[in-house]
């Protein structure tokens, strides 16, 4: 149960394993998306190193009704990150996860879930990986595609000169300086969705401070449709959390 009903999330763990499990929150994009009971290679190599994976369809998803997509308005990343809190909370209350190796994680919209985690929720998690993330949402809003700035204007009611304070509220850039979990960030240089610039701008922050941080870019837009690209980069998560969390439980 959370705030706005009751949520659907996905858990997947590795085949006899008993917890509390490492456990990665593997947060879908969108917002306008929904994760579904098949297979996905992503959670799938999680697992095979010994981690649950559980996948919230937050409020924003589709599938759930009109109502749940629609209940972003004004307050958007602060009410995904509400749901998300709350089956954390069953995560390790259940059982399932182990409190200090819980891992936030997404790509675009989910990487931005992730950041705005990490800042806001900076005690629930141990380590965050984003994925082309939106990570200074007034920079973003310049510089992104202007259907996606009509997006923004939708879910926040106007621009960042309109409504400055709800920019600012879901933005992950005014929180970089609460984050303390180590954070991995992988980002297009020629993203047209989430441009480099606003990604740069909140890396100079965590820099500046002497933050945990590591940052991959790559030659590609939003994300990248060649395989070998996208195993490199999961082989690349996987070792940043083994680095930082230590190995998984033994799969025998």
């Amino acid at each position: 149960e959370g705030p706005g009903g009751r949520i659907h999330a996905l858990v997947q763990k590795p085949a006899g394993a008993s917890g509390p499990l490492p456990t990665v929150f593997e947060i879908h994009g969108g917002p306008t998306w929904h994760d579904s009971d098949a297979f996905a290679a992503g959670p799938a190599a999680w697992i095979d190193h010994g981690y649950a994976v559980v996948r919230v369809n937050y409020r924003g998803s589709t599938g759930y009704g009109r109502e749940w997509t629609d209940a972003l308005k004004h307050r958007v990343g602060l009410i995904e990150l509400e749901d998300i809190a709350a089956v954390r909370e069953w995560a390790v209350t259940s059982g399932l996860a182990d409190p200090a190796k819980l891992v936030l994680a997404g790509g675009s919209w989910g990487g931005d879930l992730t950041l705005l985690g990490l800042g806001t929720q900076p005690e629930a998690w141990a380590l965050g990986l984003a994925a082309v993330p939106v990570a200074d949402y007034v920079t973003a809003y310049h510089d992104e595609m202007e259907a996606l700035k009509a997006m923004d204007r939708t879910l926040l009611g106007g621009t960042p000169e309109e409504v400055p304070e709800r920019f600012e509220a879901s933005s992950p850039l005014t929180y970089v300086d609460a984050v303390r979990a180590p954070v991995y960030i992988s980002a297009g240089i020629n993203d047209p969705r989430c441009p480099i610039r606003q990604v740069e701008n909140y890396v100079d922050r965590l820099a500046a401070r002497g933050a945990v941080h590591e940052v991959y870019r790559y030659d590609a837009g939003h994300g990248s449709l060649v395989v070998e690209e996208r195993i490199k980069q999961v082989r690349l998560e996987i070792a940043f959390a083994t680095a930082h969390l230590g190995e998984g439980p033994s799969l025998g």
